[in-house]
């Protein structure tokens, strides 16, 4: 069975390609290599999956030719490419879409609306195009806590209402949800969205918590801690995250509903302070502090129901922060050269 990540250069993607090669998949990555943040992680990323950076630097545009590395083969794509992306629907054998390329952030989805409707919107647009006209047998796909706003139930439940986003990013993410939704019900698609929570773990993004204050305690800068260290969360590592995902790609289809949304988080919400305290545990070294209000399109807490997903695949996250957070430092000064 042939599966198309893409994203798979991004954080999540590129643990997902090694975890399904690991499982005997064929692994067809794609990957616009933005800058969003640093182009270098990406390509050290996809050199752990036999691709090279020279070979990962040719934009192939409008055409499908891929990259064959030792471990998979690799396209570098925008998936707003309309033309380019039939292409290689087309020419490659793909069964499966496990769609994880987004514009990720959402304080920067506040300055940088436009990014987020081109890669989000019309890309996933013309992902759901080429799942139709190509007899895609599953569409699984990233969506995000964020969703859930300023829901005050605790825990999330995908039951509950999420008409009321406070970032962008986030209403990029529910109208993901709402266009698969379409899909399904008009062309019988069978679509998956999967709402991630807070995930953390080696190779991870600059931008995120643990990475921004892992950076500045380890080179004796204040950290910036928003809500003054009262905000919670429910910090899911990333092989967790993994782990749900490979196994709704390898559930038969037919033994699923035509439209689903699972969240999948550690069902465990913590409290920013207790992270950091985590973080300099493993660091060996004190934070310095810089106490802060909410950031505009921040929520103070998040918590994941996962009782769907435990019901329908037998799965629960379980990684402790505490085990989560050694991983990662250990991950950094080894990358680093800490």
């Amino acid at each position: 069975m042939k599966i198309l990540v893409t994203g798979a250069a991004g954080f999540i993607g590129y643990h997902l390609c090694e975890a399904l090669l690991k499982r005997g998949y064929e692994v067809l990555g794609l990957d616009n290599i933005n800058d969003y943040y640093s182009v270098d992680l990406k390509f050290d990323r996809l050199k752990q999956l036999g691709i090279t950076k020279e070979q990962a630097e040719v934009f192939n545009h409008k055409s499908s030719s891929t990259i064959y590395g030792e471990k998979c083969t690799f396209v570098r794509m925008k998936l707003e490419d309309r033309e380019g992306l039939p292409i290689l629907f087309k020419q490659e054998n793909i069964e499966i879409v496990c769609n994880l390329a987004a514009q990720a952030g959402v304080r920067h989805s506040i300055e940088n609306p436009e990014t987020y409707i081109d890669s989000n919107i019309v890309g996933f647009l013309n992902l759901l195009e080429c799942c139709r006209n190509f007899n895609i047998k599953h569409l699984v796909y990233a969506s995000s806590s964020s969703v859930y706003g300023l829901n005050e139930k605790i825990p999330f439940s995908t039951d509950d209402n999420v008409d009321h986003p406070i970032s962008l990013y986030a209403a990029s993410k529910k109208s993901n949800e709402l266009m698969a939704h379409t899909y399904s019900h008009l062309f019988k698609i069978p679509t998956t969205g999967l709402r991630f929570f807070t995930v953390y773990g080696p190779w991870g993004r600059p931008d995120m918590a643990i990475f921004l204050f892992t950076d500045a305690i380890v080179n004796d800068r204040a950290i910036k801690v928003f809500n003054h260290g009262k905000m919670q969360r429910d910090f899911t590592y990333v092989d967790d995250i993994v782990e749900g995902v490979a196994r709704i790609i390898e559930k038969p289809v037919t033994d699923r509903k035509l439209y689903d949304i699972y969240n999948i988080g550690n069902n465990n919400s913590v409290q920013l302070s207790e992270f950091i305290e985590s973080i300099e545990k493993h660091i060996g070294k004190k934070a310095k502090k810089e106490m802060l209000p909410m950031q505009p399109g921040d929520v103070e807490r998040t918590w994941a129901d996962v009782d769907d997903l435990i019901a329908d695949y037998d799965y629960k996250p379980d990684t402790t922060v505490n085990d989560g957070v050694k991983e990662f430092i250990d991950w950094y000064k080894s990358y680093y050269k800490v």
